[in-house]
């Protein structure tokens, strides 16, 4: 019996004794967060899946895993066909399949801390159409069967200088305040650890990866707060760092704290708010408002002071990029043709050389060849495979700053890629640019810029299946919202201030991946020539993209001139940070392109 089958035979043999017909098993925990801490990678334990978004459900004789379409390669690697059903996780509504497969009086669970208020109450609903009642239980059933699960790291928090955040916790705590009163509430659930951090201007040490504070709050019309934390996270100058109005609650004893809000009007977010914190305040006499995370629009427009340091951080990065690819070409031109790892590794060391660095973004995706494929491939899940000559290399990347949050995404030639590579690469490159150039009415999503980037491949019969931008933090997560760019509807305008991504993309299975990704800030427009104020993006990440990838013939003269005026932008920039080789090969890696 494999390790697979003997984690499936203990969950199913405690669904026996439990009477239970179905486990659902989400890749979450108890804060709802896309990064999770080891000990809370339950989806991982049950199936071997290592990716950001997915779900297991697990029956007494059958088990199916859901998964979005950046990971339909990668969970085929990775998840063994004979013990779970593949599912594409929008296009198989989950609670619908249960309620599909089946039977009337069937009993299926869930941990209620791992699911928004939302998603129980549609799943509750789906299924008891079916005839399938939906149970909770906190005593996790994967936590029970865990053997040697890791221990939470539990390390003190950053408190985050004025420097970088430009406006005090008790400022942000006051605005935010008025918009919970403007709404009629007494108080608002903060759920996000990302939003609690922003308000209080605190960073957490626990994953690196994601700088949060692994918390949620309560805060009240008034300005006053309370944090559920465990206290052990907090530095000794806590108070005196946030300013008065924030008392703390340690997050084991929370729902014993919910009475102090008997009669209030609590805004609260059923779809991304958790559903045990939702359930315990109104067990405990409050009344819930829905309405969004009333932080996430102001955490998204960043200050003055914020793009300040998000433009340092982005030079700081570049360097080591540009140091990164002058080395890779040296390397392949020696013959010298390094596995994913090295490469991930030795662009690391080179981001630890830049001043107020802490940890990578998130995972490097760094994928040779076919390996490109997979949008979020990992080395670290398998044999890590060597570049070979004559092929592509895609490396996704980025790092966490004190005051900044970078991603880059550049796919390079190693060798000759041969014309078809080269013609995929230029469709995606002029969608990038077509989105970079775009020039927008007040009031615009990211929704309605989405096809720009597409068009290109639509054109010709292609696609990606992922989103073509997602916001950005600053030195918090690097997939933030409420704003992002993708074909499915987002209702919320782009305004001044917001970090989003501009990463269209090709993927062909078996052969090769293509991704161009930048970080750009949406602004006031610098050339407004008619009557409607217009906004615009400023590129932030500086770093070129990899002429040899090009098919030249197929830009036009303004692609061409956007092109060239990036890189001499970035020669401009970057080059006197650089030395000797480095900025040699900046040099020559940014000359213009003349047709």
């Amino acid at each position: 019996m494999t390790v697979s089958e003997e984690r499936l035979a203990a969950v199913r043999q405690l669904m026996t004794q439990a009477n239970y017909d179905a486990l659902v098993v989400p890749r979450a925990d108890e804060y709802l967060g896309e990064y999770l801490p080891l000990h809370n990678e339950r989806l991982h334990w049950i199936s071997g899946f290592t990716g950001s978004a997915g779900m297991a459900l697990v029956l007494r004789d059958r088990a199916a895993i859901f998964v979005d379409g950046r990971y339909t390669v990668q969970v085929r690697s990775q998840v063994p066909s004979h013990l779970f059903e593949y599912h594409h996780l929008a296009d198989n509504p989950q609670p619908q399949w249960l309620a599909d497969v089946l039977p009337v009086g069937s009993r299926v669970v869930c941990d209620p801390r791992l699911h928004s208020l939302q998603w129980y109450r549609d799943t509750k609903n789906t299924l008891a159409d079916a005839g399938v009642e939906l149970l909770l239980d906190t005593d996790n059933l994967i936590d029970r069967c865990w053997l040697n699960r890791p221990e939470a790291v539990c390390n003190s928090a950053l408190l985050l200088d004025y420097v970088f955040t430009g406006e005090s916790s008790i400022d942000k705590r006051q605005r935010i305040a008025v918009q919970i009163k403007a709404q009629g509430c007494d108080a608002a659930l903060i759920f996000s650890p990302d939003s609690v951090s922003w308000l209080l201007n605190i960073r957490g040490m626990d994953m690196p990866q994601l700088p949060v504070v692994q918390s949620f709050a309560i805060l009240e019309a008034s300005g006053d707060m309370t944090l559920f934390v465990d206290v052990r996270r907090l530095p000794e100058k806590f108070h005196q760092h946030v300013g008065s109005g924030v008392m703390v609650v340690d997050e084991a004893g929370a729902s014993a704290s919910f009475a102090a809000y008997e009669t209030h009007k609590i805004l609260a977010d059923a779809k991304n708010a958790g559903a045990w914190v939702q359930m315990e305040l109104v067990r405990s006499g409050a009344t819930l408002v829905h309405g969004e995370d009333p932080v996430l629009l102001p955490k998204a427009c960043k200050n003055a002071v914020e793009l300040v340091g998000t433009r340092h951080a982005h030079r700081r990065d570049a360097v080591a990029e540009v140091r990164f690819l002058a080395w890779l070409d040296g390397e392949v031109a020696a013959g010298r043709l390094h596995n994913e790892a090295e490469l991930s590794d030795h662009l690391l060391s080179l981001r630890q050389q830049g001043e107020y660095f802490h940890a990578c973004s998130f995972d490097t995706i760094s994928a040779a060849g076919a390996n490109g494929a997979m949008c979020h491939y990992n080395h670290l899940n398998g044999v890590p495979a060597r570049l070979a000559m004559d092929s592509v290399y895609l490396f996704d990347s980025g790092g966490q700053y004190t005051d900044g949050t970078t991603d880059i995404t550049r796919t390079v030639a190693i060798g000759d890629p041969g014309p078809e590579a080269r013609r995929l690469f230029t469709l995606v490159l002029k969608g990038h640019i077509a989105l970079a150039r775009a020039r927008f009415p007040l009031g615009t999503t990211g929704t309605q810029l989405d096809a720009l980037a597409r068009q290109y491949l639509w054109r010709e019969g292609y696609d990606y299946d992922h989103g073509t931008g997602h916001g950005v933090g600053v030195f918090l997560s690097v997939h933030e919202g409420p704003q992002r760019i993708s074909k499915q509807h987002n209702g919320v305008a782009l305004c001044s201030g917001m970090i989003v991504s501009n990463e269209p993309g090709y993927y062909r299975e078996g052969v090769f991946g293509i991704r161009c990704e930048n970080l750009q800030v949406v602004r006031p427009s610098q050339t407004n020539l008619g009557e409607t104020p217009m906004l615009e993006f400023e590129t932030l990440t500086l770093a070129p993209f990899d002429v040899r990838m090009l098919d030249t013939q197929r830009l036009d003269l303004e692609e061409l001139e956007w092109l060239n005026a990036y890189h001499q932008r970035v020669a401009t920039t970057i080059g006197p940070l650089l030395r000797g080789s480095d900025r040699d090969w900046l040099r020559q890696a940014t000359q213009i392109i003349v047709v």
